[in-house]
């Protein structure tokens, strides 16, 4: 099985909820059942794909037969993982806003993908490690101020941070036509590693919350139980997941039984990124998304 990385990076706010809420929020995101973290589920990413694919030849065979249509015949060759939050875009003091992850959730991408995560030291919890140059982008007197949070920057951490935010930068931000994207240089000055549990405080609390409502036509008030609250990750939020391509499972496909095969139709290398709409609310401009494929 052949299996590769995959990001998204978020254009405008995501709503891949759950349906419905069982607090404040009516219509929350979803979320991982141990950590809490903020997910995109692996079936709405394939669901997309294979919407993006229409009715060419061997979808079937990569996604699989449609419910009801021959489901039983054979297996689609395609698996695609949920997708994880990687970076939080947070309010910064300086530099507008930061990127922000925690070793945690480094250690967890540097099992799919190597980005140097080990080299990030330890943090406490009122500590940073930024791969910013000390008096630029978001750091003022040694110290990183995101949302209402007060941060010391971590001697000695810059490198190891630097380093990761590099190899981060590039997957995200693949160069086109040999010539490197200036969003690289964008992402390693914003990015910035905090303590797992403040990862986690942020994460919970510093997700985009919209109030939606319908108005009554007749009396151009709000339409009565028509008031809802519905959570959203903000834009210029990262997440990755683990795509995997089988051996075709449908006898006398054109793809023949290479996997490779199986992986070049469901992403296409040409374009590497895809633009694509995922998720809900997508008639109020929510969902929209880059989709990179690691190479």
């Amino acid at each position: 099985m052949l299996s590769k990385v995959y990001f998204i990076h978020a254009l405008s706010p995501i709503h891949s909820g759950t349906g419905q809420g069982t607090g404040v929020v009516d219509l929350p995101i979803a979320r991982e059942k141990a950590t809490a973290l903020p997910i995109v589920p692996g079936s709405s990413i394939k669901g997309v794909l294979r919407d993006l694919h229409g009715s060419k030849t061997d979808v079937e065979v990569v996604f699989g037969p449609k419910a009801g249509e021959n489901a039983s015949e054979h297996a689609g060759a395609l698996c695609v993982g949920d997708a994880r939050l990687l970076c939080l875009p947070v309010r910064s003091v300086h530099g507008t806003f930061a990127w922000v992850t925690s070793p945690l959730v480094l250690r967890r991408l540097e099992r799919d993908f190597k980005v140097g995560a080990s080299g990030i030291p330890a943090l406490a919890g009122d500590q940073v490690a930024v791969a910013a140059d000390r008096q630029t982008e978001l750091v003022s007197n040694n110290k990183v101020y995101l949302e209402d949070l007060d941060l010391n920057v971590l001697q000695n951490s810059r490198s190891a941070a630097a380093a990761c935010a590099d190899n981060l930068a590039k997957a995200l931000f693949p160069a086109h036509n040999g010539q490197p994207s200036e969003w690289v240089s964008a992402f390693v000055a914003r990015f910035a590693v905090v303590h797992d549990d403040v990862f986690a405080f942020l994460y919970e609390t510093a997700t985009e919350m919209n109030a939606r409502i319908r108005i009554d036509d007749e009396r151009k008030t709000v339409a009565s139980g028509a008031l809802w609250y519905e959570e959203s990750l903000p834009a210029e939020s990262v997440l990755w997941g683990v795509a995997a391509a089988d051996k075709p499972h449908k006898k006398g496909s054109s793809l023949g039984d290479k996997e490779q095969s199986v992986m070049d139709f469901a992403f296409p290398s040409d374009p590497l990124v895809q633009d694509m709409q995922l998720g809900g609310k997508a008639t109020v401009g929510r969902g929209r998304i880059r989709l990179i494929l690691s190479r």
